[in-house]
C-alpha cells in the first residue's frame, strides 16, 4: 500500500488524568532536553578551550557567538514553526504521511534563501561590531570566528527541523545520541586544532569556528542516516519530490515562524546587546559575562526542552480537536519547567564562586570575582526564564505567536535594557546592573506569557480559541 494512504497511529494524548501526562511529557521532555545540553555543551567545550588561552580569543568568540546566534533566529523561527506544524498534523490522524512530509519538505525550501541572507550578514561580522563600538582586535578575531563557524548554519537547521520531526512522532531519542556524539567529534578537533595537539599548529578562533561547523554536520548526518534505516520512519520518505515546491504551506510556516523567529531575536538580541554593553567596560567585564551568560544558557536548555515537549504534546491535543489534553498538557509542561529552574536557581545562588572557577584559569581573578557576582543574579532570573520558555512553547503548540512577540519586546527592550543601562552607567552599578535589568525583563515576559496561556487554554472545558488550523 502507497505510504500517502496509510492512516496514521492513534496519537498520545495520554487521555484520563495528571500522572499520564506527566509520564508523557517526561518521556519527550528528557530527551530533548539533553539534546539541547548537548547543543550548547559544544559552545562550552569552545569556552573552557578558549579561556585557557586568554581573554582576548574568549571575549572575541563570546561576542562574535552572540552575533552568530541573532542571525540564527529566523532559522530558529522556521525550526520552531515547522515542529508546531508537525505536531498538529499527526494529531489529526488521517494522511499525516503526506501532510509532514511536505511540511518537512517546506522547511528545508524555505531555509534556502535564508542562509544566503545569513552568510553574507556574518560574513561581515568585523564591520558590525566596529560599527556597534567594539575594539578593533575584538572585531577581528569574533569575524576570523564567524567566517569558520557560518558554514554549519544550513546543517545545524537542518538537523532543527528533523529533530521537531522526531519530537511529534514521539521518538526525541535519536537526536539526543547523535548530539552526544557530535560533542565527541568537537572536543577531539578543539584539541587538535585549537590546543595544538598531536604536534599541529593552534589555529586558535578559527579552529574553534572549524570545530563546531563540523561538528554541526555530523548531527544532521547522523540524523539523516539514522531515520533513513528506521523502519517505521523511513517510510514518510521526507526528501520525497523535493523539487516540488509548496508554496501554501511555506507561506503558513513563514506566517507562524516571523513572529518566532522576531521572539527569538529580541531575547538572543537583548544578551547580544548585554556582550556589547560588557565591551564598553572592558575585556575582563566581557570575560565574565560570557561565563555567567553560558552557565544560564546550559541551565536555560533544560526548560527549552520541556517546551519543545509541550509544543508537540499541545499540538498533537490541538490537531486532534481536544481542548482539556491541551490545556492539561501545558500547565504540566510549566510545572515540570519551573520546578527544574527554582532547583538551578539554589546552585546559583548557593555555589556561584566554584562554577566560575570551572571556565576562567586562577590567574584571571578580577574576571572570576566579576562572574561570580553575575551568576548569583543569574540564579534569581532562573525561574522567570524557564516559565516563559516553557509557556511559549506551549503558546506555539496553539501556534499563537504574536502576542509573544509584542511581550518580548515589551519585557527585554522596552524595560530590561532601559533599566540595566540606567543602573549600569548612570546608577553606577557597572555590569551588576546591566544583569539585574535583564533580570527585570525576565520576569514580565515570564507573567506576561503565563497570562496569555492561561487565557487560551481555558479551564480545558470551554474552547477560548480555535485550537487547530485545519489544512487547507
Amino acid at each position: 500500500m502507497h505510504t500517502d494512504t496509510i492512516e496514521a497511529q492513534k496519537a498520545p494524548l495520554s487521555p484520563g488524568g495528571w500522572e499520564r501526562e506527566l509520564r508523557a511529557t517526561l518521556m519527550l521532555a528528557w530527551p530533548l532536553a539533553l539534546t539541547n545540553l548537548s547543543q550548547i555543551a559544544l559552545v562550552l567545550t569552545d569556552t573552557l578551550f578558549l579561556g585557557r588561552i586568554g581573554e582576548l580569543p574568549l571575549a572575541a568568540v563570546t561576542l562574535g557567538g552572540n552575533l552568530y546566534f541573532i542571525a540564527l533566529s529566523p532559522a530558529f523561527g522556521a525550526a520552531f514553526a515547522a515542529s508546531a506544524m508537525l505536531a498538529q498534523e499527526r494529531g489529526r490522524v488521517r494522511h499525516h504521511m503526506r501532510e509532514m512530509r511536505r511540511t518537512v519538505r517546506a522547511a528545508a525550501w524555505l531555509g534556502l534563501p535564508l542562509f544566503l541572507v545569513l552568510g553574507t550578514l556574518l560574513w561581515n561580522t568585523g564591520a558590525l561590531l566596529l560599527a556597534a563600538g567594539q575594539d578593533p582586535a575584538l572585531a577581528a578575531e569574533a569575524q576570523r570566528y564567524n567566517r569558520a563557524l557560518l558554514w554549519g548554519m544550513p546543517f545545524f537547521y537542518g538537523f532543527a527541523v528533523l529533530r521537531g520531526f522526531l519530537a511529534a512522532m514521539g521518538r526525541p531519542a535519536p537526536a539526543l545520541w547523535v548530539s552526544a556524539l557530535a560533542i565527541g567529534v568537537n572536543a577531539a578537533l578543539l584539541y587538535v586544532l585549537v590546543a595544538g595537539g598531536l604536534g599541529v599548529s593552534s589555529m586558535g578562533v578559527v579552529g574553534a569556528g572549524l570545530s563546531s561547523a563540523i561538528a554541526n554536520g555530523s548531527m544532521l548526518l547522523g540524523l539523516a542516516l539514522w531515520i533513513m534505516r528506521d523502519r517505521q520512519l523511513s517510510r514518510f520518505r521526507l526528501m520525497g519530490r523535493f523539487w516540488r515546491a509548496d508554496w501554501r504551506r511555506i507561506g503558513e510556516m513563514v506566517a507562524v515562524g516571523l513572529p518566532i523567529a522576531g521572539s527569538m531575536l529580541l531575547e538572543i538580541g537583548i544578551f547580544s546587546a548585554t556582550a556589547l554593553v560588557m565591551g564598553w567596560f572592558n575585556p575582563t567585564a566581557v570575560a565574565a559575562h560570557a561565563v555567567a551568560l553560558q552557565v544560564a544558557s546550559a541551565c536555560f536548555m533544560v526548560p527549552m526542552g520541556i517546551g519543545q515537549a509541550a509544543t508537540a504534546r499541545v499540538g498533537l491535543a490541538a490537531g486532534a480537536d481536544d481542548a482539556q489534553a491541551a490545556w492539561r498538557a501545558g500547565w504540566v509542561a510549566i510545572g515540570l519547567g519551573g520546578g527544574f529552574m527554582a532547583l538551578t536557581a539554589t546552585v546559583l545562588l548557593l555555589l556561584p564562586g566554584p562554577v566560575a572557577a570551572l571556565f576562567l584559569a586562577p590567574e584571571l581573578g578580577e574576571a572570576r570575582a566579576l562572574a561570580a557576582t553575575l551568576l548569583m543574579v543569574a540564579g534569581v532570573f532562573q525561574l522567570s526564564d524557564g516559565v516563559q520558555a516553557v509557556a511559549a512553547g506551549a503558546l506555539r503548540g496553539l501556534k499563537d505567536t504574536r502576542l509573544p512577540l509584542l511581550f518580548a519586546a515589551l519585557g527585554y527592550w522596552g524595560l530590561g535594557l532601559p533599566i540595566g543601562l540606567g543602573l549600569g552607567f548612570p546608577g553606577g552599578w557597572g555590569p551588576l546592573g546591566v544583569w539585574i535589568g535583564l533580570a527585570s525583563g525576565l520576569a514580565v515576559v515570564a507573567v506576561l506569557m503565563t497570562l496569555r496561556w492561561a487565557q487560551l487554554a481555558g479551564r480545558g472545558r470551554t474552547r477560548p480559541i480555535r485550537l487547530a488550523v485545519q489544512p487547507g
